[in-house]
């Protein structure tokens, strides 16, 4: 993961400095020390201050509401999904995971037809059950994802010559 000061440096560099400084009602020099690293192990003076993506990061630390965060995205219009710890609900079988991201899907296909079929109209209650239904389709999908990254569906084995063996 990418450290704070360098996506500030990167984003605030598209902009300037003195623009962002201007618009927040703080110095140009707070702005560059913000994009610098205030963690930095190897100095004995590290030149970065504490930075508003640090700020947050903390709160989020400290309260673990994942609001916060939903907040954020929101404003990036997107939302939040949470990661799966490990590959949940995940069997050894490709097949079988993939017939389940497809009824997870097909689920959510599902509750956008039942919807709009019913009045041709999808309410604000309605929605929100199809906003949970694709939150549940991408955590599936990511937990099949994680699996793949993990080598859970490498049924290959290594040899002692360090070849590899059909399973």
């Amino acid at each position: 993961m990418r450290k704070s000061f360098e996506v500030l440096k990167q984003v605030i560099s598209k902009v300037g400095v003195k623009k962002v400084a201007a618009e927040l009602n703080v110095s140009q020099s707070l702005v560059y020390k913000w994009c610098q690293d205030s963690q930095d192990p190897e100095s004995w003076l590290p030149s970065g201050a504490s930075n508003p993506l640090d700020r947050i990061q903390r709160i989020y630390e400290l309260t673990e509401d994942p609001d916060l965060i939903q907040w954020m995205c929101q404003l990036g219009k997107g939302y939040f999904v949470k990661n799966p710890n490990e590959a949940v609900n995940i069997d050894s079988r490709v097949m079988n995971n993939i017939h389940l991201l497809i009824k997870e899907f097909s689920e959510t296909l599902d509750a956008i037809s039942r919807s709009y079929g019913e009045d041709k109209r999808i309410s604000c209650d309605e929605a929100q059950f199809i906003r949970k239904e694709w939150e549940d389709l991408k955590r599936i999908g990511e937990s099949f994802v994680l699996a793949c990254e993990s080598g859970r569906f490498d049924k290959r084995k290594v040899n002692k010559h360090g070849g590899v063996e059909k399973t």
